[in-house]
């Protein structure tokens, strides 16, 4: 049976919890059936389920864990188990601290007045460790909002940079390519050029050594052929 409630401590319902943890009223049924299962205990009204701070405390710890539900679930049953055996060695610890009490009011006042203010300062420290959790929560989530920028940020510039050295490549293998056609057809244009250079020489060749074939036969057979030959000259 639980023993950790405190005195006058606020009951919520589920559809109380629902808002103040900021889940689905089914949700708080399923992850109350996912404590229980584990060894968690809950106060009962018949079969409703009585909430209560601590169990606020465990919802919100079912909702923010990274781990299998169970396993969160199976944690959150034991540390309530210690915290009942806590309240329980306190509660027999009561009687010998009633005993001890002094009679004097005017003690007794101071005394209770210290408990007062280790009980005001105990609340101020937890409203101020549950806004702290808060700006934690707050700045988590920024955190990974400005890194899933920088990650997008980081792949934007990769992929321009890999469309940029693509683009740069494919400029250069056009430009080789033109140049080595420009370089094909200069190539070619020499070739015909020597060839034709070479079939005039061949020309000239074949013309020279006719004129000699002939001028030697008008050596060798002067009459009548030196007509001929000097024709040539008054041509």
């Amino acid at each position: 049976m639980r023993r950790d409630i405190q005195p006058n401590e606020r009951a919520f319902s589920s559809k109380e919890v629902a808002e103040e943890v900021g889940i689905a009223t089914p949700t708080v049924r399923k992850y109350g059936q996912i404590l229980e299962r584990n060894g968690y205990e809950f106060l009962k009204d018949g079969d409703r389920r009585i909430f209560v701070q601590s169990d606020i405390e465990s919802l919100i710890a079912l909702r923010d864990t990274e781990k299998p539900l169970d396993d969160t679930a199976k944690d959150l049953a034991y540390q309530q188990k210690e915290r009942l055996e806590q309240s329980n060695e306190q509660e027999i610890a009561i009687p010998d601290t009633y005993e001890r009490l002094p009679q004097d009011p005017n003690q007794l006042k101071e005394i209770l007045m210290f408990v007062v203010n280790e009980l005001a300062a105990s609340r101020e420290m937890n409203v101020q460790l549950k806004n702290d959790m808060s700006e934690l929560k707050v700045t988590v989530s920024r955190l990974q909002q400005d890194h899933h920028v920088i990650s997008s940020s980081i792949g934007n510039s990769a992929q321009k940079t890999h469309s940029k050295i693509e683009k740069l490549t494919e400029q250069q293998k056009t430009y080789y390519e033109t140049m080595l056609h420009q370089e094909r057809e200069i190539t070619e244009f020499l070739q015909k050029e020597l060839q034709n250079l070479r079939d005039e020489q061949q020309q000239e060749w074949l013309s020279q050594n006719e004129f000699n074939k002939r001028l030697e036969e008008t050596i060798q057979n002067p009459k009548g052929k030196w007509e001929w030959f000097f024709s040539l000259f008054r041509k």
